[in-house]
């Protein structure tokens, strides 16, 4: 396998089964293409008490700084039904110009454009750069992300291991490679409201309390509400009722109690806290016995844009021809930690195959981002003189 070649290293780290919290090779298969580039690499394993161990590798080239990093992901989501995909999903082939196969594209392509992109560089330099590349990977990114990249950054920080500016390889491209990148993602809240009632015969509601009725206004509150009108870089903030549930089979009993889920996608004019004290605020108006129990996976936020936002957005104009959007939208991603430690901007390649069936990815777009990513070492080094 050559290491300036990003196919053959995606391919190979598709064929590890990677599904989270399982590593499957996938962090040895990197190791092994970064050892001969003179990476140091060190492997990190979490995990909670009768759980499954999460790997984690963190790859660095240099004792200097500037340090630039990488961060991604080696776990996948996930294949379904691997009869409804035109291949086997973990067997990586080549079809038509397109390699085909779970992690193609969310993110195993983006490892292996960067580190052609990084041999390649080490090519043409003959030898490392004034400075330090480094890779922080983790096999928790699609799960609970609470053995990766949340655990290995203050474990970095505590040993003085320091990140001047980090490129997250997420798929961010709408249509064409290079035509979005990420400088900032909304706050993801869940909620679990369950309303308290007295359960009753239906024909004589006044001797009971009923909660479906109560949760629907409950709910109709909620929705009525405007969060925001968005700001400069983020859409609106949105509610979304995921499930309402009653658990009730017969049509002449008022209910004990009723349940619904729903989830605010926040942009950085909330925290989850000030969500938190809002929702329960509207409630509490409208009366009656109620639970909420929230959970935040991550908060908004913005990286303004700045030196590192300009260095990266001037090198995919450089390959693409035009300068990229500046986007905050999609789900949450590990830059949701990374950005309490450095600038953190993510560029990758099209997520329009991403967690579906046949994800896929041109072998013209990982040559494309290889000379992205080549573009915005070169570009970050020469600013580093």
């Amino acid at each position: 396998m050559t290491p300036s070649d990003p196919v053959a290293l995606t391919r190979a780290l598709i064929r590890c089964p990677s599904v989270t919290p399982a590593d499957e090779g996938a962090i040895d298969t990197l190791a092994a293409a970064l050892k001969p580039l003179g990476f140091a690499c060190m492997r990190f394993r979490f995990a909670d008490p009768g759980e499954t161990p999460v790997d984690n590798l963190y790859a660095r080239l240099g004792k200097a700084g500037p340090n630039l990093c990488f961060a991604g992901h080696t776990d996948v989501v996930p294949p379904g039904d691997a009869a409804a995909w035109s291949v086997s999903p973990f067997a990586a082939e080549v079809r038509d110009g397109r390699l085909i196969g779970r992690g193609a594209v969310d993110m195993k392509g983006a490892i292996g454009a960067f580190v052609a992109a990084v041999a390649r560089l080490l090519d043409r330099r003959h030898g490392p750069p004034e400075g330090s590349i480094s890779l922080l990977i983790t096999g928790d990114e699609e799960g609970p992300a609470v053995h990766g990249t949340a655990r290995v950054l203050p474990w970095l920080a505590e040993r003085g291991e320091h990140l001047d500016a980090c490129l997250v390889g997420e798929p961010t491209g709408a249509e064409a490679v290079g035509d979005t990148v990420k400088i900032g993602r909304r706050g993801s809240l869940n909620a679990a409201l369950t309303v308290h009632g007295v359960q009753g015969h239906i024909a004589y509601p006044q001797a009971a309390d009923n909660p479906a009725n109560r949760i629907a206004q409950m709910l109709a509150a909620l929705l009525a509400e405007t969060l925001d009108e968005g700001t400069a870089y983020f859409a609106p903030s949105s509610l979304q009722v995921s499930t309402i549930d009653v658990g009730n089979p017969a049509t002449n009993v008022i209910p004990a109690q009723a349940r619904a889920l729903f989830n605010i996608r926040f942009n950085d004019r909330h925290s989850g806290a000030s969500l938190k004290r809002r929702i329960a605020a509207t409630l509490d108006r409208l009366g009656g016995r109620y639970d909420l129990d929230v959970a935040v996976s991550g908060e908004a936020f913005l990286s303004p844009p700045g030196p590192f936002t300009e260095l990266v957005a001037a090198a995919v104009a450089n390959v693409t021809g035009a300068a990229p959007a500046l986007d905050t939208g999609g789900g949450t991603s590990d830059a949701r930690f990374i950005k309490d430690y450095c600038p953190v901007v993510e560029c990758g390649l099209v997520n329009r195959t991403a967690h579906k069936i046949d994800e896929q990815v041109t072998l013209d777009d990982l040559s494309r981002l290889t000379d992205i990513y080549g573009a915005i070492l070169k570009a970050f080094f020469t600013a580093a003189r």
